[in-house]
């Protein structure tokens, strides 16, 4: 992405539709005046005299237990520097949202005007009592250091600076994990610190925590070793000042063990890197340009253990696998502060859970046969699902051993449950889609590029290295589009109607014909279907001239799949094409099927359908749970259309004994865990969350999909198609430049998984 279309996308991102990231959203019903009456007066007087009474009753009758202040201002905002409160907005909203979309966790940011530790203090000590914690952000150093020791001092609620402590947390889990596998010990290593900022003085606090000897670390920062003969040393650095005879860092480096880097690019050279120990250790976090660039040092050093702060790297740093996690367990247990013993069960919980086998999702994301612990899995992925329910429990326990709970937690198995449940599944599965095709983008043909929102989707799907967008349709009105839209870099334009596709045409019309010749189709017919894009499209994705395709924005679903189906052959053991829709909602990702191909399938069909949709769950990193759908519940009617559900599911449990599949059920006991235990216990799908409902017609699929998305805002992503032998997509009449792009992403994946 050029800097200027960089620049209008983010303008745009923050001002539309909204102005900002975040806004206030009721829990409670308002649609009476009984509602009101208790929502405010004279119903709200009865919770205030109750915390009057009990202070702590706060937490019971009030949002203070799961929200969070961001409180920031401006004076060190990462990349920035000292740009003031109002500036420094945006990112406090961007905190904001990681806490929600990570751990689900309510958030107020707060940009206060004071640059003086005092003021700020106690603006802060001012607003503390109407939140459950507060996380600092973006102040310099060393005024930092005095503010959060201040704050932990004198407030009951859990502080903390995560520029400090989130870096740290997660490179000395890193590091642990790091040591193991160099197989040095921590005590014994020389540690080599480039930069003396918050970060970097947190992180080596919190390593000599773990054990390392403050005589084997050196310290540099913009001027070069810290050294006890320096003058005007502030006590953070005064504490890590050393009398080595050293002066810079390339001679620090020498046989060091290891180098944190939090300081500048491009600081450490080759040469540097050579004169390191056996097995080096090397955090090169400066952000975004590391001290060293990863492929360098790698090649420089075979033996080298590597993590940068950039996500496209192995071992990525990333504050997000801390603080909203390490708050959530905090908050859930009420703990008055955060202390070490909880940020060291932090670090535990994260080096743990990366030498744990790594679910078949995380694997998905990253486009790997299998994650495993080893020089490039140090630290667990960003999108580890387990990461809400494993650092949260650890720092909760650890609140409670060290005597800072005031709310202990007794059932642990519930409280596991309510952290899943927390989990942001629906924005989490966007997101995993679009890394997963980012990982090894194809190319895509866009049928309908000559339609403003396909091109401008186009547009994001190149720039996000999505896919590679082939545009086909009219040229000039491209080219027109293409110039209002500032989509200026070289993609290829296709014009099926053009003479420069003349030979083209012929070619494919020739294919076409010797497969369709002997259903009614002259040689003549096929070079003139050769001119309709989806005839078009659809052979070049037959021919390997394109790897996927997407159609249907401007034209009906039938006039789009028939090109389609004519064209392109079903994969193997594939009688009928089908589709299905995934329903991101509330509760979690849900594909429905078939909801667009099928109107009345057989009950051999409905099985087929079943296992395709299994197949495609797994594909987006999700073990089939399937339910088949009818309007009653196990054998409980003869009439003809349960009776056909019952055969599908009896196909099913014989030819795939290990697919977790039951029916017939209605859709409120498949989707209602504890209705379908108590009722119908023996079911496979007792206790199970179910992910994959099918329907048993196109009436009752296409019409609670359609329903779905209007009136519960699910989003939706699909018509997938599946049963094709090529991975092409039909989008839905007028779909969203999000949807299509999200389309794309879908026909990125299946072209990866075909080409399989």
């Amino acid at each position: 992405m050029r800097k200027e279309q960089q620049r209008r996308a983010a303008l745009v991102y923050h001002a539309k539709p909204y102005p900002g990231k975040t806004k206030v959203v009721p829990t409670k019903s308002y649609d009476t005046q009984r509602d009101l009456a208790l929502a405010y007066s004279p119903g709200v007087a009865i919770p205030c005299k109750e915390i009057d009474k009990q202070q702590s009753d706060v937490y019971k009758y009030t949002n203070k237990g799961n929200l969070v202040a961001v409180i920031s201002n401006g004076t060190a905002v990462l990349g920035l520097g000292d740009i003031g409160p109002n500036a420094s907005k945006p990112v406090m909203e961007g905190k904001a949202l990681l806490f929600k979309i990570f751990a689900g966790i309510d958030v107020f940011d707060i940009e206060v005007d004071a640059k003086d530790p005092e003021k700020f203090i106690e603006a802060v000590k001012a607003i503390a009592p109407t939140f459950g914690g507060i996380n600092l952000e973006d102040i310099k150093s060393p005024e930092a250091f005095e503010i959060e020791r201040r704050l932990k001092e004198e407030l009951d609620i859990p502080v903390m600076h995560d520029d400090q402590h989130g870096t740290a947390i997660i490179s000395a889990a890193a590091l642990i994990n790091a040591l193991e596998l160099a197989e040095k010990k921590i005590d014994e290593v020389k540690i080599v610190v480039s930069g003396a900022g918050a970060a970097a003085i947190s992180c080596t606090k919190l390593y000599l925590s773990f054990g390392a000897k403050i005589e084997h670390i050196v310290m540099l920062d913009s001027k070069g070793v810290i050294k006890k003969d320096r003058e005007n040393l502030t006590p953070e650095k005064e504490q890590f000042a050393t009398d080595l005879p050293l002066e810079n860092l390339e001679q620090a480096l020498e046989n060091a063990d290891v180098f944190i880097g939090l300081s500048q690019p491009n600081i450490v050279t080759p040469a540097m890197l050579k004169k390191m120990a056996p097995n080096p250790i090397v955090f090169a976090m400066a952000n975004p340009d590391p001290e060293i660039g990863y492929e360098e040092a790698c090649k420089t050093r075979e033996d080298i253990i590597m993590a940068t702060g950039r996500s496209d790297h192995p071992n990525q740093v990333n504050n997000v696998l801390g603080f909203p996690f390490i708050f959530r367990g905090a908050l859930d247990v009420r703990a008055t502060s955060i202390n070490e013993e909880m940020k060291m069960a932090a670090v535990k919980a994260l080096a743990d859970l990366a030498k744990e086998s790594v679910p078949e999702q995380v694997n998905v994301v990253y486009d790997e046969t299998r994650l495993s612990f080893g020089k490039e899995y140090i630290i667990p992925k960003p999108f580890d699902p387990r990461l809400i329910t494993t650092v949260p429990p650890a720092v909760a326990k650890a609140a409670m051993d060290s005597g800072v709970a005031k709310e202990p937690i007794e059932n642990w198995e519930r409280y596991i449950e309510t952290l899943e449940e927390r989990l942001g599944t629906t924005q989490k599965m966007v997101r995993l889609l679009h890394d997963r095709a980012k990982a090894a983008p194809k190319r895509l043909v866009f049928a309908e590029a000559d339609q403003m929102d396909v091109l401008k989707a186009a547009q994001i799907v190149f720039e996000e290295k999505i896919a590679i967008p082939i545009l086909l349709g009219n040229k000039a009105k491209i080219e027109e589009l293409r110039e209002k839209i500032e989509f200026v870099e070289p993609v290829e334009i296709i014009d099926p109607k053009e003479q420069e596709q003349s030979k083209t045409r012929k070619k494919y019309a020739e294919l076409f014909w010797d497969a369709q010749n002997r259903k009614g189709y002259t040689l003549y017919d096929a070079q003139r279907l050769m001119r309709e894009r989806n005839y078009f499209a659809s052979m070049m994705i037959k021919n390997g001239d394109a790897d996927a395709m997407i159609s249907g924005y401007s034209r009906n679903y039938r006039t789009v799949v028939k090109p389609i189906l004519e064209t392109i052959p079903r994969a193997k053991g594939v009688q009928r094409v089908a589709a299905t829709n995934l329903m991101l909602t509330k509760s979690g990702p849900l594909f429905l099927s078939d909801t667009t191909i099928n109107v009345d399938p057989t009950a051999k069909e409905l099985a087929k359908i079943a296992q395709m949709t299994g197949q495609m769950a797994k594909i987006f990193g999700m073990e089939p749970v399937i339910g088949m759908l009818s309007f009653s519940n196990f054998g409980s009617s003869r009439f003809p259309q349960a009776s056909k559900v019952s055969e599908a599911v009896a196909i099913l449990h014989r030819s795939q004994p290990e697919l977790i599949v039951d029916g017939p059920i209605q859709s409120d006991f498949a989707l209602n865990k504890e209705l379908l235990q108590d009722r119908f216990p023996f079911s496979s799908l007792s206790n199970k969350k179910v992910n994959v409902l099918v329907f048993p017609n196109l009436d009752a699929a296409n019409i609670t999909y359609k329903l779905m998305k209007e009136l519960n805002e699910a989003l939706s992503i699909g018509p997938i198609l599946m049963g094709l032998s090529e991975p092409i997509h039909i989008l839905q009449l007028g779909a969203s430049v999000s949807e299509i792009v999200n389309m794309s992403a879908v026909a990125v994946v299946d072209a990866q998984t075909k080409n399989k």
